[in-house]
């Protein structure tokens, strides 16, 4: 089985958010046959059609091309007013873009989201799976991944808590089965 490139790309900006250490817990966890790797979205101007010139913004380019390298996307959100946060939305758009030239075509992903709440970002889970099959992204529909109460699942960057290091490696474990099967 070959090793497959996954892109994590992380909602939050925080340096120290939760949603970043449950990336890291599930790179951390990643069975030998997937290389995640964080591709940050914290630098990208917000997206204006304006730009898409022959010469699209730097930050653009190396984004997209960074996205089209990996063989999957792991998205981790935590979630704001019930939604994902702008600048997720905005890394959506700008992967998306130039129109038919998306970034995102194709690539199979998962979706992982964190709150300190009892609901785990449901709402921001579901409004991101909403926009996936646009993109053209098969995602995988099980298991879901609403990790809440997250503060008290961390002891610093340590993840602490035994059942969610559980849940994590079967997600994660389920996951590569899902991109080995869906990769182009």
């Amino acid at each position: 089985m070959a090793t497959r490139n996954i892109a994590v790309i992380v909602g939050s900006l925080r340096k120290d958010s939760f949603t970043r250490k449950v990336a890291r817990s599930m790179i951390e966890l990643a069975p030998a046959s997937l290389r995640l790797e964080i591709v940050e979205i914290r630098d990208l101007p917000l997206y204006n059609q304006d730009d898409e010139t022959e010469h699209p913004p730097a930050a653009f380019t190396a984004f997209r091309e960074r996205v089209k390298q990996a063989d999957g996307i792991l998205f981790c959100t935590p979630e704001y007013n019930r939604s994902v946060p702008g600048a997720l939305k905005n890394a959506i758009d700008v992967g998306s873009r130039p129109y038919g030239k998306a970034a995102y075509a194709g690539k199979p992903c998962a979706v992982v989201s964190v709150s300190p709440g009892a609901l785990g970002g449901f709402g921001a889970n579901h409004h991101l799976r909403q926009m996936l099959p646009f993109l053209d992204m098969p995602c995988m529909p099980a298991p879901e991944a609403y990790v809440g109460g997250v503060a008290a699942k961390y002891d610093g960057d340590r993840l602490v808590d035994d059942a969610s290091r559980a849940f994590f490696q079967s997600f994660i474990d389920t996951f590569a089965g899902w991109v080995e099967r869906h990769a182009r």
